[in-house]
C-alpha cells in the first residue's frame, strides 16, 4: 500500500510518501515541502497547492491519502488561510478519485512521538528513525511523512480491532 500524507499550510506545504508492506513494515518513498511564499498572490498559492498535489499524485500512485485537520490558530485570518490551503489539496485528492483520511495534529504527535504535546524536532527525529532517514528533515515534510505513517499504524489497528476508526472514542 501506498500513503500520501499532507501537512497544508499558506506558506509551505509538505507532502511524504510511504510504501507499507503487509506486516507493517514502512518506507519512506518521497518528501517535497513545496514553498509557496513565491506567489504574490493567495489565490495563486492554492493554485500552486492543488497542482503540486496532483503531481505528487500522478506521479507516485498513492492508493490512499491523509492529511493533516485545520487546528484554530490564535489569529481567525491564519486559520482561514490554512483552511484554504488544506482545501485546495483536498480538491487534488478527490480530484483524481481517491478517499481522504482525516487526522488531527495531537493524533499525529501521539502515533509518532508517543505524545499529544510533542513539538516539531522531535516529530523529525522520529519519522527519521522511522522511516531510516539520515539528515534533518524540513519540519513541513517530516510533518506530512507523520501524517502518512499515522494513517498507516490508524489503518491497521482498525484492520485489527475489526471497527471503525470513528467508534474507538470511549462513551461516556
Amino acid at each position: 500500500m501506498r500513503i500520501l500524507g499532507i501537512d497544508p499550510g499558506s506558506q509551505r506545504t509538505g507532502i511524504g510518501v510511504i510504501d507499507v508492506a503487509a506486516d507493517g513494515k514502512s518506507t519512506h518513498v518521497f518528501h517535497t515541502t513545496i514553498n509557496l511564499l513565491d506567489n504574490d498572490s493567495f489565490h495563486m498559492r492554492l493554485r500552486q497547492v492543488f497542482e503540486a498535489v496532483g503531481e505528487v499524485i500522478e506521479e507516485h500512485a498513492p492508493t490512499e491519502v491523509a492529511i493533516e485537520r485545520v487546528f484554530m490558530a490564535r489569529n481567525p485570518d491564519s486559520a482561514l488561510k490554512l483552511g484554504q490551503a488544506r482545501g485546495a489539496a483536498i480538491c487534488a485528492v478527490v480530484n483524481r478519485g481517491l478517499d481522504l483520511a482525516e487526522y488531527a495534529a495531537k493524533e499525529v504527535k501521539q502515533a509518532v512521538v508517543g505524545g499529544g504535546g510533542a513539538d516539531k524536532s522531535q516529530i523529525q527525529h522520529m519519522v527519521g528513525v522511522l522511516l531510516g532517514i539520515s539528515g534533518k528533515l524540513q519540519a513541513d515534510a517530516a510533518d506530512a511523512l507523520a501524517v502518512a505513517l499515522t494513517h498507516a499504524h490508524t489503518r491497521a489497528s482498525t484492520v485489527r480491532l475489526g471497527i471503525p476508526r470513528t467508534a474507538w472514542r470511549r462513551r461516556r
